[in-house]
């Protein structure tokens, strides 16, 4: 019985050793993936209205971790008052349809959404909020506010 658990540690060594030498670090270009892509155009529509809130819910964002190379999926909540312009729907839908392929950390996705709806509309207020699908145990949210 006593060589079975010397394998199994011998196994777990070599499996960490493994790791440790195959496991690269995070660069610069890691961080910066995905921040300056060309995205398409989040068009707007003239807002008639003052005062009120409007909710937007993205339950199928995917896009690629830039380290690892595997999809990331999430939901995308934005918040918005809107002032003189409020967002067109189907070309937001694109915009993030953009992501899909771009590899790019949750952090700067969730803040690269809230630049480009706040370049868009000039809202009175916004707020991104990214819920993504559990990795590796850990569920993320990742929230945005201007201003």
């Amino acid at each position: 019985m006593g060589g079975g658990s010397v394998k199994r540690k011998e196994k777990r060594a070599v499996t960490r050793d493994a790791l440790r030498v195959t496991s690269d670090e995070y660069t610069e270009a890691h961080a910066k993936s995905g921040v300056t892509a060309d995205l398409p155009e989040i068009e707007t529509w003239p807002n008639q209205y003052k005062g009120y809130e409007i909710t937007i819910e993205i339950p199928e964002y995917t896009a690629i971790c830039p380290k690892t190379g595997l999809p990331d999926f999430g939901t995308i909540r934005l918040r918005y008052m809107p002032d003189k312009a409020c967002l067109e729907l189907k070309s937001l839908k694109l915009y993030i349809h953009a992501y899909r392929n771009l590899g790019i950390f949750y952090e700067n996705a969730v803040n690269r959404i809230l630049q480009d709806v706040v370049a868009a509309c000039r809202p009175v207020w916004a707020r991104v909020t990214g819920e993504f699908t559990a990795r590796g145990g850990l569920h993320s949210t990742i929230e945005a506010k201007y201003p």
